[in-house]
């Protein structure tokens, strides 16, 4: 449903309006109004019905470079039928000479008229008249572009409509793209809500499923996480009761921009945002956005993932393989993917275990099972003691995570994407990496005797060892970070910070303390010793992606200090772990204005180009003074060095 200059959601969402604005008159005298068709009354070729703001315009039209055909639609007024968002006879166009001409029966309903045919009916909407408005019905455009266009979509979405389906009639609110984007006629695809388990939106090409959105969590569907940033320019609202499941976009008064949501020819969703300076069109293309999204890429228990040079790959889920080697050997599992290790499951015991799988795209849920009432920890409990289950999750991501959803067979459609949720996926326990409770006790019998004799030097070395692991720590940042070519030769005054200290000031990463999180790891609350609050962005273990912006990111920061660049207070590695200690700033994220930029590009003894500059990496401290974080993607220019090419699509 939807990514423009602040990106907009890329789902088509529509709201239920009434189909016709039916009412009495006031007097049986008296002109109508132009924004609206009275009983009796017609528009022909030529004239047409302007909402009372004159947003919208009803009329004939006739498509860029079509002179042929003539349609019947509404459109944008200020764009011009450049701007059409629904058509009533896209399969049945007016040919040649003929004319239409559009009335309004009796009875409320709309008809399309072939003048000079004795009448013949080209369209017609159904019956929607009341007992009391059917003395004298009138049909009126509204200003939010809805005559009879909200309740019976076309390919285009706006503020107001409603995307989904009525549970109890079968009645769908979905967009159909057009067959081309000068013809209106019913195109190959069609986007629709999928209500068989949690709510989810869907791509069709015919009987062929394109493109999932993901299921909903409760705030976004879990793998558009864009739509996390776009909260300030629509409200946004789920309806899921038994009468309907309903995905609703609403406007937020002051937003300057007027939106379109068009679902084109090719399946994918184009945002237009029309600027009223320029009064011109900027386009963008948001969904499906790369090769990752298109549907089962990967197969069954395949991952779908992204290199350094933003190229997508498919991969298996840890503790699976290619299903065809050969493909595997060639980062290919479009195959899918088979369990390496068989689970141990009957007679109702197991020693199976879970392993998660941080910040995906939940699988497809045609598959699934959810129960909204039950916790976390039930639904491991659950998915453990069923042996069709093959992962489970949370269905809300709510108040720390609610609700069950646990699959029964292949998983498919996983990839990773920033906002992503936790999947946890069912693996042998050799696939673990767990040792065994036995190989514990005859570790502990030979470890034993070999503690007690060295207990007696603890205290004495305690202090040595400390000192040394400090060293270490240092030295092992050192070592690190020297593979960067923008260190030179000079020493970091880096702040080391143990991972212990870092564990206990974030309560062992609590949930409790999460601040937010995005590609490359999740940042978390602590509170040190000393009681000063601070923000730890902690690097996901098992990701792809991170070393190299770890690195950046701490040797950029330790060298550039300014008031609107947030402060660098420490860092460690720790094993797998990579961790980066910032200032707490409490005021979250800077929108609309960015302050630092020009001793970035022009005053800082390094010129860097941040790329990936948006709202939600401007933080505020207490003062609500605007900081830029997060330096992973960022480049440094030579002295004298005007631009450079990229060899890798990142950031914004």
């Amino acid at each position: 449903m939807a990514a423009p200059t602040t990106k907009f959601l890329n789902l088509p969402l529509l709201l239920f309006f009434p189909i016709l604005l039916l009412f009495h008159r006031a007097s049986g005298a008296g002109s109508i109004s132009p924004d609206t068709l009275n009983t009796g009354g017609n528009i022909t070729h030529g004239e047409t019905l302007v909402s009372a703001n004159g947003t919208f315009t009803l009329g004939f039209f006739s498509p860029a470079g079509i002179t042929t055909k003539k349609y019947l639609g509404i459109w944008f007024t200020a764009a011009g039928a450049d701007a059409v968002h629904w058509v009533a006879n896209g399969d049945t166009p007016l040919n040649g000479n003929t004319s239409g001409v559009l009335v309004l029966s009796s009875s409320g309903s709309l008809l399309l008229l072939l003048d000079g045919f004795a009448g013949q009916t080209a369209w017609s909407s159904s019956n929607t008249t009341t007992a009391a408005a059917a003395a004298s019905p009138v049909a009126q455009l509204l200003d939010s572009g809805n005559l009879i266009s909200f309740d019976h979509p076309s390919n285009t979405m706006l503020a107001g409509m409603k995307f989904g389906k009525n549970l109890k009639t079968g009645e769908e609110w979905s967009l159909t793209s057009w067959r081309a984007a000068n013809d209106p006629a019913t195109g190959a695809y069609r986007r629709v809500m999928d209500t068989k388990t949690l709510p989810d939106v869907v791509t069709w090409q015919g009987n062929v499923k394109r493109y999932r959105a993901g299921p909903w969590n409760g705030r976004l569907f879990s793998g558009e996480p864009d739509m996390d940033s776009q909260y300030k320019l629509f409200s946004v609202d789920m309806v899921d009761d038994a009468d309907k499941v309903a995905y609703v976009l609403n406007a937020v008064p002051g937003v300057p921009f007027f939106t379109r949501f068009v679902l084109d020819e090719d399946g994918k969703v184009q945002v237009f945002l029309w600027e009223t300076t320029t009064r011109s069109w900027n386009s963008f293309s948001w969904s499906p956005r790369d090769d990752c999204d298109d549907y089962a890429m990967c197969g069954a228990f395949g991952l779908c993932d992204e290199d350094d040079a933003a190229t997508q790959f498919c991969g298996c889920v840890d503790g699976f393989s290619p299903a065809s080697p050969s493909q595997g050997s060639m980062r290919d599992t479009s195959g899918g993917c088979r369990r390496d290790v068989p689970l141990d499951c009957g007679d109702g015991t197991t020693t199976d275990v879970f392993k998660v799988l941080n910040g995906v795209k939940l699988p497809d849920t045609d598959n699934a099972t959810v129960d909204m009432s039950a916790t976390l920890e039930q639904c491991r409990a659950r998915c453990l003691a069923n042996c069709s289950c093959v992962a489970y999750s949370a269905a809300g991501i709510r108040d720390g995570g609610s609700g069950c959803v646990m699959w029964n067979g292949d998983i498919v459609d996983v990839r990773y994407v920033d906002n992503g949720q936790d999947l946890y996926v069912r693996l042998a326990k050799s696939e673990s990496g767990e040792v065994s409770a036995e190989k514990r006790k005859d570790v502990a019998k030979i470890m034993l005797p070999v503690a007690a004799s060295l207990l007696a030097f603890t205290a004495v070395g305690i202090c040595l060892v400390w000192v040394c692991k400090i060293r270490v720590q240092k030295k092992t940042m050192l070592g690190f970070l020297s593979a960067s070519n923008d260190l030179g030769d000079e020493d970091l005054d880096l702040p080391f910070v143990c991972f212990g200290d870092i564990a206990s000031a974030t309560n062992s990463f609590s949930e409790d303390n999460l601040l937010g999180q995005g590609g490359f790891g999740k940042v978390y609350k602590g509170v040190m010793e000393d009681n000063k609050e601070v923000a730890i962005k902690r690097f996901g273990k098992g990701s792809r992606q991170g070393t190299e912006e770890f690195r950046n990111e701490v040797v950029l920061i330790a060298k550039l200090q300014h008031r609107n660049l947030v402060k660098l207070l420490g860092c460690c590695i720790h094993g797998e772990e990579k961790l980066l200690i910032y200032e707490y700033l409490p005021n979250k994220s800077l929108d609309f204005f960015i302050f630092g930029l020009l001793y970035l590009h022009q005053d800082s003894r390094l010129t860097v180009i941040h790329r990936d500059l948006k709202s939600s990496n401007i933080l505020l401290d207490t003062d609500m003074s605007p900081k830029i974080s997060d330096f992973g993607m960022a480049r440094i220019f030579g002295g004298n060095q005007q631009e450079a090419n990229t060899n890798r699509v990142v950031g914004t």
